[in-house]
């Protein structure tokens, strides 16, 4: 049977092979990349809000306790946002004629809330509850960062699930004593893993990795 091809196409076809696999290798690495960039994680994206509110101030310069804005943090899943009547038990006193507070004055006045946009959302399968990680030892700056130095609020980490079992399966990395959950300015001692092996049985914390903690 006369050749159809020339020679030259086995050449040809092997190169678009591999060429194909170097395609799909290279699709998948950017894929990898975009899911984990700011454009999609909006990690470290500043978010508009009705109110340039700043934590570096409140948190940094006044030295706002944490639980003094969100309120349900110890106690339930959500934080909490605070009411305009929290703002407005300093503000009514301090920079109560600032223009940058039009909307706190209005909306205390007019007895509606401020429409803050969420900075950290999980998407709707996911289940997360500050209350058990607070009792559990995990301090805020693990999730949320150094709170103290922003002057607007960002989200620190990427939120990824990755991220997340990272957290749950290492968690003597991230433990700290329970009066120290809120401290900003905490730092490791020199015996940490000492400190945190004893934490981690004094608290009962475990490695947790099966789906249902989670995806509820």
């Amino acid at each position: 049977m006369p050749q159809i091809f020339p020679r030259q196409f086995n050449t040809i076809a092997r190169t678009s092979i591999f060429g194909a696999i170097f395609f799909v290798a290279a699709a998948v690495g950017l894929a990898a990349i975009i899911v984990r960039s700011p454009y999609s994680t909006e990690a470290g994206v500043i978010r508009e809000q009705p109110v340039p509110f700043s934590h570096q101030h409140h948190v940094g310069d006044a030295g706002i306790d944490c639980r003094y804005c969100h309120t349900s943090v110890t106690e339930s899943s959500f934080a909490g946002i605070p009411a305009t009547d929290v703002c407005m038990n300093c503000h009514s006193q301090l920079w109560n004629d600032s223009p940058l507070l039009a909307p706190v004055r209005a909306s205390y006045e007019s007895n509606r809330p401020l429409v803050w946009t969420r900075v950290h959302t999980l998407p709707d399968h996911c289940y997360f509850d500050h209350s058990i990680h607070i009792r559990k030892g995990i301090g805020c700056t693990s999730c949320h960062g150094q709170v103290d130095e922003m002057p607007l609020m960002w989200r620190q980490e990427s939120l990824l699930m990755e991220w997340c079992l990272d957290c749950h399966r290492n968690p003597e990395q991230h433990i700290r004593p329970r009066e120290e959950v809120f401290n900003v300015n905490w730092e490791r001692p020199p015996d940490y893993e000492q400190l945190a092996r004893r934490l981690m049985d004094e608290y009962d914390v475990k490695t947790k990795t099966d789906c249902y903690h989670c995806h509820r």
